[in-house]
């Protein structure tokens, strides 16, 4: 039977939901397609810092709540999901979760490759930043764990931002086949998103209901904090003087968006220690006029008067979804912005660990921060090359792809070592 004869089975594979809008427009499209059979699985995850495979079961509340029809898969026997993969016999498989440590053994790359297509989604919107060498020196251009892990290395199909990602893959031996410059659907999500929000605040406005009765600074701290690893987050240096600041003004709602990460790897890693969070958290918390944003929706994080972040994503995002700029707080020391890194710092107004607070006060005493039009707008042109084309664009090369009659990755072809793989990475188990 010809591949044109029968319908394409593609199974998403889901644990790193948070970043699900990277995938969901692509999977509506398919799912409308009767081109297509869809099975879509919560699959257990440990992210940095945790100590054990979860049983997917944020995951799965996650999708249930999006609507999306779902098996859940969480077995103690790390080999049994992929075993039930492989019975399905998946023509391609979606992953937007590159880092094959968080994943269960029977679903890493290696895996995958012996029965089915790995098809990566970054589940980030743009490459922001550079990486040392094994030198330890920057260099210019893409950073190696964006195109050199070994779901890189092993993907039959890889959906990239911009044709400068793209190029990075011509330089290994994997080479640019089945390399497809997309732009970035999480954008596109996530511009659609917040338009859709606007859209309902306007009408709640109109009818008198349902709208924020007084003003919100969204506080994004990440989770980096180390010249280790990116060496952008200032949570541990900037957190009293932010209680401080939530307690002086009460009539001030602040939300805490905190990268997944950090609270995990800021006792993991001893930045501080866990009964200090403990307590700053519960002081915090005990504000009344705090709010938890972890699971606030990217639209809902960005619903506010001011986003404050040390970085890195929402540096890009934020101006990109609302027309405005934010304060970035910058570390000194961080590792160096990429070219696109430098549009998305510049389209946001800057701030130091010694003078956020006071450019915080001085906003809510009415000091306006106008969007920065200018450098938005050349973030927004070097961002977003096919602005809400992105997943049309995806569902079209899948079709292209199969109608090769592509055969299963052959890793042998692969002649460099993948990047999770070298001296000095976390170690696999």
């Amino acid at each position: 039977m010809t591949n044109s004869a029968r319908r394409i089975r593609v199974a998403f594979l889901v644990f790193y939901f948070e970043a699900w809008d990277s995938l969901a427009e692509l999977h509506r499209r398919l799912l409308d397609d009767d081109r297509f059979e869809v099975l879509t699985v919560a699959i257990p995850r440990r992210l940095t810092g945790d100590v054990a495979f979860d049983d997917a079961s944020g995951a799965s509340a996650f999708l249930t709540e999006a609507g999306v029809a779902h098996e859940v898969w969480a077995f103690a026997d790390e080999y049994e999901a992929g075993r039930r993969l492989r019975e399905w016999a998946p023509d391609y498989t979606f992953l937007n979760y590159p880092w094959q440590r968080n994943y269960q053994r029977g679903l890493r790359p290696d895996a995958l490759i012996e029965f089915t297509r790995i098809a990566y989604v970054p589940y980030f919107s743009l490459s922001l930043v550079l990486e040392p060498g094994p030198d330890g020196e920057f260099a210019e251009g893409v950073a190696a764990h964006y195109f050199t892990q070994r779901t890189h290395q092993l993907a039959s199909l890889v959906f990239v931002q911009s044709e400068e990602v793209k190029a990075a893959f011509g330089s290994t031996s994997r080479g640019t086949d089945g390399v497809v410059v997309v732009g970035a659907p999480k954008l596109d999500a996530l511009v659609a998103e917040v338009a859709a929000s606007a859209g309902a605040v306007a009408g709640a406005v109109a009818g008198l209901v349902g709208t924020r009765t007084r003003r919100r600074i969204t506080w994004a701290p990440h989770h980096s904090y180390s010249p280790h690893w990116l060496n952008f987050g200032t949570f541990a240096e900037v957190r009293d003087a932010m209680l401080a600041l939530a307690r002086q003004h009460s009539d001030v709602e602040f939300v805490l968006r905190a990268h997944p990460f950090m609270f995990g790897t800021l006792v993991d890693r001893g930045v501080i220690a866990a009964d200090q969070l403990d307590a700053w958290r519960a002081a915090w918390n005990a504000l009344p006029n705090t709010t938890d944003g972890t699971e606030f929706s990217l639209a809902e994080v960005f619903d506010c008067d001011l986003l404050v972040s040390d970085g890195i994503s929402f540096l890009a995002e934020y101006p990109l979804a609302t027309g405005r700029s934010g304060l970035f707080i910058e570390r000194e020391g961080h590792w160096p912005f990429s070219g696109m890194g430098e549009l998305a710092a510049q389209a946001n107004y800057p701030a130091n660990i010694d003078t956020f607070s006071d450019a915080i006060t001085e906003f809510l005493n009415g000091s306006e921060f106008e969007p920065k039009v200018t450098e938005i707008a050349a973030l927004r042109s070097a961002a977003m090359p096919h602005a809400g084309r992105s997943a049309a664009l995806m569902h079209e090369a899948l079709i292209d792809h199969w109608a090769t009659e592509p055969s299963l990755v052959d890793p042998t072809r692969i002649t460099e070592t993948a990047w999770e793989l070298l001296p000095g990475r976390e170690p696999l188990d």
